[in-house]
């Protein structure tokens, strides 16, 4: 738990930073508020029923909860964050952070704005947290849903077989393109010469501003409107990008798919790069790579879903991330096992010992002018510990300072201060140990 506070901090941290509110939604839903807005991933919700036959469902995410809260309180501008469990029909893999129950970590930013500057800075809030957290290197890649939806229509795929084929390229982390070709032409009965068309496309190394520059200049892609549009936005995504320090970490992947069906421009996703199965850096553009842990963050723009939920119709533009807390729990976690550095459960300053019998009271009467005066601080539950065990509860918890008290202290008005890990001890005036403690913990 204590490294699931330190991970929940930075998060928070970078959340408030950047200027965001949090609010809360019920973990059930009405399952028609659920239903038709994740794609093949939809046979993942958990259903429920009440007593009185109603169809509700556990939420699957945070996004489609969050798009009805707005629109139910006619809410068209806000920076929120929200950290809460989710439930999905899944096969747990503990040691991959994949669980039926699990947090997600969501900054949104709803509202009607210039292109790509909330985007900018959502790609900048995920780079803030990984770097924080110190994982290792990553990379996040960038697509957008009109590109892949141009791409998609200049190949020959159906209006109709957008998602479905999205979903089928989505997979490309996971899969080699030959597996990922079978499941389109044999699964969703594309012709294999409109597969072949797609994976030209989608096997292209990615790159940055640059190759959105060469796509916008290739004549059958340009041929779409929508794919035209968003590669120009991708373009501008580039040049906040820059700005805001963070291209050395951002690769645009036309492999990068995303398979909620809620999604309707610029898309991203965060991997470790040692993990990496979509190009970028070390990657081949095309899932030839495994990975291990999968996506750390990921997230997009969706302008139609609150409109889904108002009476009226009325969307309001929206675009978010989601932090993969539980897949960087297992990272953490792993780290920590495999390093000799003891992780603290506790914050505790300082640890009152006495050196001597029946000092209970005494023990007790500092323990509150410590507490009083904000000094996390302990005491060991026996009436007349033995000093050597109260020191080594402190190595066996991690907890620094030591105020040991004694008959002798106490004629004084003293305290000794013994440092734990270098045994160093000083008598400190009782009057100032507050200020002492403060002082060491600093």
């Amino acid at each position: 738990m204590a490294i699931r506070e330190k991970v929940f901090n930075i998060i928070i941290s970078s959340f408030k930073r950047h200027g965001a509110e949090t609010i809360d939604t019920p973990v059930f839903e009405l399952k028609e508020t659920l239903m038709g807005k994740y794609g093949e991933d939809s046979k993942l919700i958990y259903d429920l029923k009440d007593q009185g036959g109603e169809l509700l469902s556990l939420r699957y995410d945070l996004t489609v909860p969050f798009a009805r809260y707005l629109a139910m309180n006619k809410i068209t501008n806000i920076k929120r964050y929200h950290i809460a469990k989710v439930y999905r029909r899944d096969n747990p893999a503990m040691t991959r952070g994949r669980y039926r129950e699990f947090y997600q970590c969501d900054f949104d930013i709803a509202g009607q704005y210039d292109p790509m500057i909330p985007d900018a800075e959502c790609l900048k809030i995920v780079h803030e947290i990984l770097s924080a957290l110190d994982l290792g290197d990553f990379r996040i890649k960038v697509n957008d849903r009109r590109i892949l939806d141009g791409m998609f229509a200049v190949c020959g795929v159906p209006d109709d077989k957008f998602r479905t084929v999205c979903s089928s390229v989505d997979k490309m982390d996971k899969m080699l393109w030959e597996d990922v070709k079978n499941e389109i032409v044999k699964e969703k009965g594309l012709p294999e010469k409109v597969a072949d068309q797609i994976g030209e496309y989608v096997r292209v190394q990615a790159g940055g501003m640059e190759l959105a520059e060469k796509l916008l200049a290739d004549p059958k892609l340009c041929e779409s409107e929508a794919a035209c549009a968003g590669l120009t936005d991708i373009k501008l995504l580039f040049t906040y990008l820059q700005i805001f320090k963070v291209t050395d970490k951002v690769v645009f992947d036309l492999s990068l798919a995303r398979g909620l069906d809620y999604y309707t421009g610029v898309i991203y996703e965060a991997v470790l790069t040692p993990l990496t199965g979509r190009g970028g850096v070390g990657g081949t553009g095309g899932g030839e790579e495994p990975v291990g842990v999968g996506s750390v963050a990921g997230g997009g723009r969706y302008d139609g879903l609150v409109g889904m939920f108002d009476a009226k119709g009325r969307n309001v533009p929206c675009v978010g991330v989601s932090i993969g807390i539980e897949r960087i729990f297992s990272i953490m976690e792993q780290k920590a096992e495999a390093s000799a550095e003891k992780v603290r459960t506790t914050e505790t300053q300082v640890l009152i010992a006495s050196a001597q019998k029946n000092l209970l009271e005494e023990r007790l009467r500092l323990a509150t002018e410590l507490w009083d005066a904000g000094i996390k601080a302990e005491v060991v539950y026996k009436r007349n510990p033995k000093l050597l065990s109260q020191l080594q509860h402190c190595e066996d918890t991690g907890v620094p300072l030591v105020a040991i008290l004694g008959e002798q202290e106490l004629r004084d008005g003293t305290v000794k201060l013994r440092n734990v890990a270098s045994r160093e001890e000083v008598d400190v005036s009782r009057a100032d140990l507050v200020a002492e403690v403060k002082k060491r913990s600093s």
